[in-house]
């Protein structure tokens, strides 16, 4: 993955204090449009039914339906829309129109920040929370450009946003500020 990843130098635009960048994917939509579907005929199946013959089994389809309408929407809205926010101390980002799910990144654990021009979801098995032993953690809710930022402990933590370049800047003037911060003497 190295390879693709592109050396930014400084930029003659000023850095932002708070860096707000989003990502979006309106496909997704359509999956939730079947989660709603799901959960309707799971909704339909309860009202209309007749409950005195094959109980076990009309219980198991309305069961059936709902649920998978319920997980359908609930990780088809969560992973619709994609926030990512960096200010003096982290990076922060949030899914959804709720902000569920959420992870913030202290800079003070961050070693690294790089520009990632060419992220798929094909590298990482699909949208959303994503893990692999070999590459780290993702969140993804398109394919495009996205920021990669190496922790502490060697982990990494990718993630898909609109203006990535740009927050790969402001990653790496805070990580340059901290480390010129002189240490205070007691």
């Amino acid at each position: 993955m190295r390879h693709r990843l592109r050396h930014l130098g400084p930029a003659s635009e000023p850095l932002p204090e708070v860096w707000t960048g989003r990502a979006t994917n309106r496909l997704q939509w359509v999956l939730a449009a079947a989660g709603a579907a799901c959960l309707a005929l799971g909704i339909k199946l309860a009202v209309s039914a007749n409950w005195e013959t094959a109980i076990t089994a009309l219980l198991m389809a309305v069961i059936g339906c709902v649920a998978a309408g319920l997980l359908m929407l609930y990780g088809t809205l969560a992973f619709v829309r994609l926030e990512v926010t960096i200010d003096r101390e982290a990076l922060e980002v949030r899914c959804g129109h709720v902000g569920l799910p959420r992870k913030r990144i202290l800079l003070s654990e961050v070693v690294e920040a790089d520009y990632d021009p060419k992220i798929t979801p094909y590298q990482w098995g699909g949208w959303g929370c994503r893990w692999r032993p070999e590459k780290g953690t993702a969140w993804l809710v398109r394919r495009g450009e996205g920021v990669v930022v190496t922790l502490a402990g060697g982990e990494t933590f990718t993630v898909t946003v609109d203006g990535a370049e740009m927050a790969v800047r402001v990653i790496r003037d805070r990580l340059s500020r901290s480390n010129s911060d002189p240490v205070p003497q007691i």
